[in-house]
C-alpha cells in the first residue's frame, strides 16, 4: 500500500503516480500484475474515485499500466532499464503535461471550473438561432443522404464570401474551403507546408494544439516571441534570415493565450519580410466574430496571395457542429481540397446547412453584438479580480476570450494546475503554450468561466502557501 500524505503540497495525484512508478520500477509491481480496482484503490488509500482515476489516466499515458476493458488495470510488460529511464523522464517532462491537458477536457466534461479551455459556455452561444435551423432544415423536403461537395455547401461559401467584404478581403467562393472546424483548416495547411525537418516560425507562446501537431509532424519549431503590442519583428526577421523557413503560422488578432493583437504597422512589415523571402503564411484568425473593432488582417492586406486565413464558427455559434473554413489562393484551395478527400472525403453538409440556416436566420448579429459586449464586462470582472490577487496582465485586450497572467510567487504554474484539479478546476499552465515546453510562470484565463468565487478562492489561498 501507498503512503499518501494529503498534508502534502505534492497533489494527491502526482503522489500516487510517483508512488506506483517507484514500485514498479523498483521491482515491487511487477509486469502483468493486476492492479486493484479504482473504487478498492480509492476506499483503500482514503482519496475520491475521481483522484484514482486520474492517477491511473496518467499511468497509463505515460505507458506504465495497461487497461484492458471490462478486466482491469494491469503492470506493462517492460523490456529493461532504458525503459524505465525513459518512462521516469516521461512523468517530469511537459509533453506528458500536455497530453494529459488535452485528454483532461476532452475526457473529463464534469470539471465545473473550466478556466483554462478554449471555448465559450454553451448558453453564451448561438443556440436559438442553431434550434431554429434545425427545425427548418427538418421541415425541408429534398436529399439528406449522399455525399456532399468536397469543398463545402456553396450557399455557405458564398456568404463567407459577402461577410468577408465586410473585413475588407476580396474573396469567391472559390477561394473558400469548409472544414471541420479550424483545426481541419489548420491540419491540412499543415500537411500541405510542411515536412519532417523542416522549419517553421510559430508564435511563442502559441496555439498548444497547433504547436503538438508541428512536432509530430517532425517540424522544427522557430518561436517568434509575442509583445503585449504584437510581434517581436527584430527577431521575426533574424529568425527568417538565419533558418530560411517557408511557413508562418500565426494569430494576430486576439492572439491565444495572450490576448494581444498585433497593430497594422506589424501586419505590414510581417508581409514585406513574407514577399522579400517568399514565405507562406497561415493566419488564425478564429476569434474575429469576436473583436467588436473593424481591424485589417493579414488577409486583408495581401489579397490571399501568400495568405491562407483559417476561420470557425465553433466559438460563435456551437463547437459541436465542427464547421470552420479556410481562405486561400483558388489554386491553393484546390490543393488543400484534394487532401481533405484523402483525408476524410467530405465534411458534413447538414452541419454546414446547419450554420448557414444559423447565420441567415434574422439574429445573428444581435448574438454577436451581445457576446462581444458580454465578453468585455468578463474581461473587466477577470482582470480585475486577478489583479487584487498580485497577478500581472500581459495585455488588456477587453475583447475575446483570453488573459494571459503571471504572479511573483509563482516560478512555475504546473504544480498550481495540478492542486486546482484536485479541486475540480481546469487551468491552462503556460508551458502547454511554449515552443519549448518550458516551465512558465504564466497561466491563460478563459474570461467566460473564470466568473465563480471558488476559482478567486483557490488562488488565494494557494497563493499564501506559495514559497
Amino acid at each position: 500500500m501507498l503512503q499518501l500524505k494529503p498534508s502534502s503540497t505534492i497533489p494527491l495525484v502526482t503522489q500516487i503516480v510517483e508512488g506506483v512508478r517507484a514500485l514498479i520500477v523498483e521491482g515491487g509491481l511487477r509486469a502483468g500484475t493486476k492492479m486493484p480496482s479504482i473504487r478498492q484503490f480509492a476506499q483503500a488509500h482514503g482519496v475520491s474515485v475521481f483522484t484514482v482515476v486520474e492517477a491511473y489516466d496518467r499511468l497509463v499515458a505515460i505507458g506504465l499500466l495497461v487497461s484492458r476493458p471490462h478486466t482491469g488495470f494491469f503492470v506493462r510488460q517492460r523490456h529493461g532499464r532504458d525503459e524505465d529511464s525513459s518512462l521516469v523522464a516521461s512523468v517530469a517532462g511537459a509533453d506528458f503535461d500536455a497530453k494529459w491537458y488535452l485528454r483532461r477536457i476532452f475526457e473529463h466534461r464534469h470539471l465545473s471550473m473550466k478556466v483554462g479551455c478554449g471555448w465559450l459556455p454553451g448558453d453564451w452561444l448561438f443556440e436559438e438561432g442553431l434550434r431554429k435551423a434545425l427545425r427548418a432544415m427538418a421541415a425541408e423536403e429534398g436529399e439528406l443522404g449522399g455525399y456532399g461537395d468536397p469543398k463545402g455547401f456553396r450557399p455557405l461559401r458564398q456568404l463567407i464570401g459577402e461577410s468577408m467584404a465586410e473585413r475588407q478581403v476580396q474573396v469567391r467562393p472559390e477561394h473558400v474551403l469548409l472544414t471541420q472546424g479550424s483545426s481541419q483548416g489548420l491540419d491540412l495547411a499543415l500537411r500541405r507546408l510542411v515536412r519532417a525537418g523542416d522549419p517553421v516560425l510559430v508564435d511563442d507562446p502559441g496555439y498548444s494544439n497547433l504547436l503538438f501537431s508541428l512536432r509530430y509532424q517532425g517540424a522544427r519549431l522557430l518561436g517568434v516571441p509575442r509583445t503585449p503590442r504584437g510581434y517581436d519583428l527584430a527577431t521575426l526577421e533574424r529568425l527568417i534570415v538565419e533558418h530560411k523557413p517557408k511557413v508562418f503560422f500565426t494569430q494576430p488578432r486576439l492572439h491565444s493565450p495572450t490576448g494581444s493583437v498585433a497593430p497594422l504597422a506589424h501586419l505590414h512589415r510581417v508581409l514585406q519580410l513574407a514577399e522579400a523571402h517568399e514565405l507562406t503564411i497561415v493566419e488564425n484568425d478564429i476569434y474575429a466574430d469576436l473583436d467588436p473593432e473593424p481591424r485589417p488582417s493579414l488577409a486583408s492586406l495581401d489579397e490571399l496571395h501568400r495568405v491562407i486565413t483559417i476561420g470557425s464558427y465553433s466559438k460563435t455559434i456551437s463547437p459541436n457542429l465542427r464547421v470552420g473554413y479556410l481562405m486561400a489562393h483558388p489554386d491553393m484551395v484546390e490543393d488543400l481540397a484534394q487532401l481533405k478527400m484523402v483525408s476524410g472525403l467530405t465534411s458534413s453538409e447538414l452541419s454546414e446547412r446547419l450554420a448557414h440556416g444559423a447565420l441567415t436566420e434574422g439574429r445573428w448579429r444581435k448574438h454577436l453584438k451581445s457576446l462581444r459586449e458580454r465578453l468585455a464586462v468578463a474581461h473587466e470582472h477577470t482582470g480585475n479580480r486577478l489583479a487584487a490577487l498580485g497577478f500581472e496582465l500581459f495585455a488588456e485586450p477587453k475583447a475575446g476570450m483570453f488573459l494571459w497572467a503571471r504572479h511573483p510567487a509563482l516560478a512555475d504554474t504546473v504544480a498550481l494546475s495540478n492542486q486546482a484539479a484536485e479541486r475540480d478546476i481546469m487551468l491552462g499552465p503556460g508551458h502547454l503554450f511554449s515552443c519549448e515546453l518550458a516551465p512558465s510562470p504564466w497561466l491563460r484565463f478563459n474570461v467566460a468561466f473564470s466568473q465563480e468565487q471558488a476559482l478567486y478562492d483557490f488562488l488565494q489561498q494557494a497563493l499564501h502557501k506559495a514559497p
